[in-house]
């Protein structure tokens, strides 16, 4: 008897399950953001993306220590209107890391690499969202192709020298000027470790404790893999060169005047609003907003940011 109450509830929880799942299925689960990887020059390029390619793209490229993640938030918020990109570069993310014996890093492999991984991916126009190291590689790719750049969205990406805190950037623009294990070691010490990577993600915000620990921990294990801090380095001795295209970069938006868009933590240790306040100098479209956030600001402002990108490029008619 027992058995035969058991056998009759059987197809009764079934129904009741497929019903539950028929309702489920029902309900809004958001949109998908999809991962995939890229061959290009012998290395994979991960990335991740959402929303229909026939829209309009934007590219999303990240800053140091991070890699796409950081902008998991904005491919969920414009995935219904807009076909949106985020590779990590060489090095960085889930991308290839071969040693610097066999790929030199510098920001001009590192633009070239994403340049060609943006050809690969068929994409002949798009707007450009940078950030930290996203803006000189982005103004590589805007100078080479200014016919595909539709428009700039930066968030805290610096082109200006008054944009270069010399107390955030201290050590390095030591390690500029002499190039010593001394330097190295301190850098090591204080920017690649793990409280190092907290206090990029916390500092200037307005509530800290919001932030997600998945950041720096991420950020962490992958800066801790072995040769990641010869890597590392060689970049923030090559961002130099960045500094000396700067005049190149800004003839570009005067020549050029793609609408910008920018959303800049007003907090950022790194890169002050002055580098904010100079794109007013060159720019005659630009939507110009400053955040009571830090150097990540998609992290504590992610929904307003992504409100005023929509709102930037549907009046643009970016759509």
């Amino acid at each position: 008897m027992k058995f035969l109450r058991k056998t009759l509830l059987i197809p009764s929880l079934v129904t009741a399950f497929g019903a539950m799942s028929n309702a489920l299925g029902a309900v809004d689960t958001g949109p998908t953001i999809r991962y995939g990887v890229e061959k290009v020059e012998n290395l994979e390029i991960f990335f991740r993306e959402a929303g229909d390619p026939a829209n309009p793209a934007i590219v999303l490229l990240h800053g140091f220590p991070s890699s796409s993640h950081m902008y998991r938030e904005v491919l969920r918020e414009l995935s219904d209107s807009y076909y949106l990109i985020a590779p990590d570069y060489p090095g960085f993310g889930d991308s290839s890391f071969p040693s610097p014996e066999e790929f030199t890093y510098s920001f001009d492999n590192l633009a070239r690499v994403v340049d060609r991984f943006l050809e690969q991916r068929g994409l002949k126009t798009y707007s450009l969202m940078i950030q930290d190291y996203g803006a000189p590689i982005g103004f590589r790719i805007a100078t080479a192709h200014p016919e595909r750049v539709q428009s700039i969205i930066t968030q805290n990406g610096n082109a200006y020298k008054e944009g270069i805190s010399p107390a955030g950037w201290g050590p390095v623009l030591d390690y500029w000027k002499n190039k010593t294990p001394e330097l190295e070691k301190t850098i090591i010490e204080n920017v690649f470790s793990y409280e190092g990577m907290k206090w990029q993600y916390t500092h200037g915000t307005r509530n800290p404790e919001s932030i997600s620990p998945d950041n720096w921990n991420l950020d962490y294990a992958k800066i801790s893999r072995p040769g990641q801090h010869r890597v590392q380095l060689d970049l923030f001795y090559d961002y130099q060169n960045n500094l000396k295209l700067y005049p190149q970069w800004q003839q570009y938006l005067r020549d050029k005047q793609p609408p910008v868009l920018v959303v800049w933590g007003r907090n950022d240790a790194f890169f002050p609003v002055a580098g904010a306040e100079g794109y007013k100098r060159d720019a005659k479209d630009i939507d110009y907003n400053i955040l009571d956030t830090g150097h990540f600001a998609l992290e504590e402002d992610y929904k307003i940011i992504a409100e005023k990108m929509r709102r930037f490029l549907q009046a643009r008619n970016i759509r």
